[in-house]
Parts: C-alpha cells; structure tokens; sequence
C-alpha cells in the first residue's frame, strides 16, 4: 500500500526527470520546501523504487556540479540590468 509520501516522492521524481528540474523549481511547482523534497528523494523514494531514484540522483549530482555556474550567471544578469543592461 502506497502512502502519500512515497506517492508525492515519485510525482516529484518524475517530474524532475522527465524536465531535467532543480529541487528548487520542483519544490516551487508542488508548492513544498526544498527540505520536504530532498528527504523525499533521498530518504524515501530509495526505499521504495530504486530504479527511479538512481534517474533522479543523476539528474541532482549534475544539477550540483553545476550550481555555481548557473549563480554566476544570475549574479552577472543583475548587475548588467543594473548597469542598464550592458
């Protein structure tokens, strides 16, 4: 029998695979905490679908990796829009 949690894990697993998500934007689309999502993917959905959590602990370790690239980016579109978009 399947319970909301380890339904809500693999909604959110799903999602984050098949549009190549961060955990913030997951977390924004089903309108939980980052927290909320990163203990239903790594603590939960382990237990109960391993095939569906190695897809999506790919997907996290990738979006890590890149993580400071896509802040520098950030950072320098706020300060061009500042500058009047230089």
């Amino acid at each position: 029998m399947r319970t909301d949690m380890e339904a809500r894990a693999c909604d959110l697993a799903l999602y984050i695979v098949e549009h190549q998500a961060t955990v913030r934007a997951a977390a924004k689309r089903f309108g939980i905490s980052k927290s909320t999502v990163h203990k239903d993917l790594s603590q939960r959905l382990p237990g109960f679908n391993r095939p569906l959590y190695l897809q999506v602990k790919e997907i996290l370790d990738r979006n890590k990796a890149e993580r400071h690239i896509r802040g520098g980016n950030a950072t320098r579109e706020k300060y061009q829009q500042k500058r009047g978009g230089r």
